[in-house]
Formats: C-alpha cells, sequence, structure tokens
C-alpha cells in the first residue's frame, strides 16, 4: 500500500485499533478515538472499520485523516 507516512512498533503481536490510534498518535484520547471510528473516519487497509476492537497485526495499514501508518511488531 503506497503512501505510508511511517512504522509504528506495537511492542508484541497485535493491539486493538482504538488504541493504536492513540499509540500512534494519530488521536488524543480513546474518546476522539471512539468518536472517529464510529464515524467511519478510520481506514484499515484501505475500507473503513467502525469496530474499535479490531485486532491489528504485522502490517496493518491505518489511515486518518490522510496520514497512514503501518503496524509492526
Amino acid at each position: 500500500m503506497d503512501g505510508v507516512s511511517e512504522d509504528v512498533s506495537i511492542g508484541g503481536e497485535g493491539i486493538r485499533l482504538g488504541q493504536f490510534l492513540k499509540f500512534a498518535g494519530l488521536l488524543d484520547s480513546g474518546g476522539d478515538a471512539k468518536e472517529a471510528i464510529i464515524d467511519g473516519y478510520v481506514r484499515v487497509n484501505g475500507e473503513v472499520d467502525r469496530r474499535r476492537g479490531r485486532q491489528l497485526v504485522d502490517g496493518d495499514h491505518v489511515t486518518y485523516e490522510g496520514r497512514t501508518v503501518r503496524v509492526r511488531p
């Protein structure tokens, strides 16, 4: 997938989408992450995903407001 701005190491094998948005610095709080996900502003691997608890794994691409980051272990 093109346009990756950076890789973000999660220090393990998986992380939930809501947590990752905060961890990667895409959003400041859990509340902001929840709203962005529910409102359909977050894409995982190019598709809108409204599941805050979605488990991300190595290589997944998360996009919010034009910034895309790749999940790394």
